[in-house]
């Protein structure tokens, strides 16, 4: 009786190689584990190609609720955003799938994993550290990163063993998505210089193409987590999919940006994210509504460290425990409706309200109603410039010779 490993499948172009590969190398029985994190267009297709391919098995999991519950929520409650740029989507599915990479072997009494990362990316650390931890008694194999062919020969491999790809030679595209992203690789985007050709996009129009007029949407929050879309409540495997549609309509989630990866390169990477843009950037907005100045701050600090944490693959590390609760506590009180604007290629957030806002218009206004005392700031400006009037007094600061002495301007006609 054979070995049993249990390969991460998605369809594309490695994975459908490594059925094949895998099986004739190892000796071994494949069986593929495909997991919908969301817009995957037809499973049962994937089923039926893994085994035309030569699994013994292929198993199909409808992952989009937990991975939005337990992934996409608890990211979004931590702005997080790597680089300032990318909303981590795919970063984000790699350890749920894992987890449920190792959860199938388990049941099906296999040695080993497999997945089709490639020894350059940022997916291998993502899968091998997850499943390390997870069942480190399982061997991992990745073909991608063993068997040292070129894309276009990994697709000349598929096309002499009969196994149908997605891609062609002449557009050779390694695409991933899920309902929080879609990366766009390889091919012409390698060059940094070329610009992305339409093709390479799928679920946003071209800024010019978009639509003139513009769209408004409001999103409602309870505690940091969207629920109701223009006052209709939705599971957030449906919000986050309609708003996807709207803001990509208007052309709205196109990244391209120079990416560090975690094994040390520079890579020019391809995302489109409309919902997760939007969303993002309503979050933020009702944030900074509802949190004070000091909790901000600091949360700006664990936002980069939370990012990278999901970037790096350490998704079960007690890191991560530590900051997530820190990011829930955070969340307490991040509750109300953000209205954003769509148009052109660009969403702005146009109206914020919360039961919990911090912001008073009887001290903010300037008109009648104007609540602020503002013979107590004479008072706050003495006490708060004092170490500043002293250090000035003693150490001759603003002085011309010294490093922010600022010299007199030449009087208009003076020679």
């Amino acid at each position: 009786m054979s070995e049993k490993v249990v390969l991460a499948y998605s369809g594309g172009v490695d994975t459908s190689v490594a059925i094949k590969w895998v099986a004739e190398k190892y000796k071994m029985d494949v069986v593929t584990l495909t997991v919908d994190v969301g817009n995957v267009p037809n499973l049962e297709a994937i089923r039926d190609k893994a085994l035309k391919v030569g699994a013994v098995k292929a198993v199909i999991m409808d992952a989009r609720d937990i991975f939005v519950k337990q992934f996409v929520f608890p990211a979004l409650q931590a702005d997080a955003i790597y680089e300032g740029q990318y909303p981590l989507a795919t970063a984000l599915a790699r350890p749920l799938i894992a987890k449920l990479l190792v959860d199938v072997a388990l049941e099906e009494g296999a040695t080993a994993v497999s997945h089709g990362c490639t020894g350059k990316g940022n997916d291998q650390v993502r899968f091998d550290v997850s499943i390390n931890v997870l069942a480190p008694h399982l061997k991992i194999i990745a073909p991608a990163r063993d068997w040292g062919m070129t894309r276009e020969e990994t697709i000349k491999y598929a096309q002499k063993h009969g196994i149908p790809l997605p891609v062609t030679a002449k557009s050779p595209y390694s695409i991933d998505e899920n309902l929080w992203g879609r990366s766009i690789e390889c091919g012409v985007l390698e060059d940094p210089w070329t610009e992305p050709p339409e093709d390479a996009f799928l679920w946003t129009k071209s800024a010019s193409e978009a639509p003139d007029k513009p769209a408004y949407i409001e999103i409602e929050f309870e505690k940091g987590v969207p629920v109701a879309l223009d006052g209709k409540k939705m599971d957030g495997v449906s919000l986050i999919q309609r708003v996807s549609d709207l803001a990509g309509s208007h052309g709205i989630g196109r990244v391209d940006h120079i990416e560090n990866r975690l094994v040390g390169i520079k890579s020019r990477e391809v995302y489109e994210a409309p919902a997760a843009t939007v969303l993002l950037q309503a979050h933020l907005a009702l944030e900074a509504m509802t949190l004070s100045k000091d909790q901000l701050r600091f949360k700006q600090k664990v936002v980069p460290e939370y990012s990278d944490l999901i970037y790096n693959g350490l998704w079960f590390t007690a890191q991560h425990q530590d900051l997530a609760t820190y990011v829930q506590s955070t969340q307490r009180y991040v509750t109300g409706t953000v209205r954003v604007k769509l148009c052109k290629g660009r969403a702005a957030v146009v109206g914020r309200k919360s039961p919990y806002s911090l912001y008073s218009f009887g001290l903010a206004t300037y008109d009648r109603g104007d609540q602020f005392d503002q013979s107590a700031s004479v008072g706050f400006i003495h006490i708060w410039g004092l170490p500043v009037r002293i250090q000035a007094k003693v150490q001759q600061i603003g002085e011309p010779e010294g490093p922010l002495g600022i010299l007199k301007p030449k009087k208009k006609g003076a020679k």
